[in-house]
Formats: structure tokens, sequence, C-alpha cells
């Protein structure tokens, strides 16, 4: 799907409608020691038989394009999401 670059959006900073310049979210790298990953490493990592019994899950194709938002007067960032699912956004 194609979508703009810019967007006027209401700003919650300065009150008003104004153009806000959108890009991809972009996750930032996981952190090694977070206790999720440590708990996952302690059990796939030792052993001949402790080894986790994986679930097999079908995951969904696709996902929810996220956005952020930033204000071209004040430079505020905010969230934006489209709602429907679909595999690539492109922008124009």
């Amino acid at each position: 799907m194609k979508f703009p670059k810019e967007k006027k959006m209401y700003c919650k900073k300065c009150h008003k409608h104004t153009k806000h310049k959108l890009k991809e979210f972009k996750a930032g790298k996981g952190r090694t020691l977070a206790q999720g990953n440590v708990r996952h490493e302690k059990n796939t990592n030792h052993g001949y038989g402790g080894r986790y019994k994986y679930i097999a899950t079908v995951k969904k194709q696709n996902k929810t394009p996220v956005f952020v938002a930033e204000c071209v007067d004040c430079n505020a960032k905010q969230p934006y999401t489209l709602e429907k699912r679909m595999k690539k956004v492109t922008q124009e």
C-alpha cells in the first residue's frame, strides 16, 4: 500500500492541526540480559534432555504497520498506526 510521507494531524503539544512527517517505526536492539532472554537461554542451551518443548504455532503473515509521526513545528513525536493488516508499506 502506498502511503504519504507527510500528513496533517492533531499535535497534542501544539494543541492544533499541523503537518507531521511519517516514518516507519523500527524496534531497537533487544537486551541480552533481559529476564526473558536469560530464562530462554538457560532452558535451551544445557545438557541433552533439558530442552524446551516448542509448541508449533502458525503466525499471521501480515502486521498492522506502525509509524512515528513527528510534528514539523515542535518536533513532538507520537505513534500512528493504520488499522488494516498489510504485507508491505511504501511511502511516496
